[in-house]
């Protein structure tokens, strides 16, 4: 969570760490859908224009577009996921 994050929702880095932001900040159409493509990041897989609302702290929904990019160590290990998102 970064300061731009934090300045499109309205949550600061202390509200939203710790919190599933699938089960907590997605409408109920886009559960499923935004947790196969963090899901298939884990497993290795790039998803790229993936466009969702993320919900604000005073109810709006935000259009973001999400692209997801596996993390990989120099042993090819992979150690994280890299998740970045733009208003749109």
């Amino acid at each position: 969570w970064n300061q731009k994050a934090a300045e499109i929702t309205g949550f600061g880095k202390d509200e939203v760490m710790g919190r599933d932001l699938v089960q907590e900040f997605i409408s109920a159409e886009f559960k499923q859908s935004v947790q196969m493509v963090l899901n298939n990041a884990l497993l290795g897989h790039n998803t790229a224009n993936f466009e969702f609302p993320l919900y604000t702290k005073d109810g709006r929904a935000v259009e973001v577009l999400l692209n997801a990019t596996p993390r990989i160590d120099s042993n090819g290990k992979l150690v994280g996921v890299v998740g970045v998102g733009q208003d749109i």
